[in-house]
């Protein structure tokens, strides 16, 4: 019986290290997106481009694809509504473009489980005018941590993904009658100290 408990203990200090190495380093830099210069009704055109990497950022592709998918999804029949409205010369194009990503795949989860990690993902989308001047600039954040993400085979990693797409889409759809702002998904735990 002691030989049971000292072999428990001896695994817990042994695993504690590893898996406080797991916690995302990637942060957000607020909890509250500022709201955009102006409505985005004041458009007569809206159009959405790919998700990409931000210049000189690798990352894991299928993921990316993913955050674009949950996107067009979430906002095609919102967009296509907008455009149907009268020109008026003025175009918004959504520029949505991942700084920081760590995603672990389901294949990663099943072999490592929480000893993976966590996976994170901070996402800026910026909103330019047809002369190039940025009209916002907000940033959103998701992370699945270590052991959610572990018991669930990569299931939090995927719907990670998803969360942070449906934040940016509620953003555009928020701010298109008015400016408003809009939460970047972090908590006080997510935000980086300055």
């Amino acid at each position: 019986m002691n030989q049971r408990r000292i072999l428990l203990a001896a695994s817990v200090a042994l695993a504690l290290p590893l898996m406080s190495g797991c916690a995302t380093k990637i942060k957000a830099s607020t909890a509250h997106n500022p709201p955009p210069a102006e409505a985005f009704s004041h458009y007569g055109r809206i159009t959405l481009n790919s998700v990409r990497f931000a210049p000189g950022y690798q990352g894991n592709q299928a993921a990316l694809g993913k955050i674009y998918d949950n996107l067009e999804k979430n906002l095609s029949e919102q967009v296509r509504a907008w455009n149907r409205g009268p020109a008026n010369g003025r175009t918004l194009t959504i520029e949505p473009v991942v700084e920081e990503m760590s995603f672990k795949s389901s294949t990663k989860r099943v072999f490592l489980g929480p000893l993976a990690g966590s996976s994170g993902v901070r996402m800026r989308v910026t909103f330019r005018d047809q002369a190039g001047e940025v009209v916002a600039s907000p940033e959103f954040f998701q992370r699945a941590g270590a052991m959610s993400g572990g018991f669930t085979l990569g299931v939090q990693d995927n719907l990670m993904l998803t969360r942070v797409s449906k934040l940016a889409s509620d953003y555009i759809v928020a701010n298109y009658k008015q400016p408003v702002g809009g939460p970047t998904g972090a908590d006080d735990a997510a935000i980086a100290a300055h």
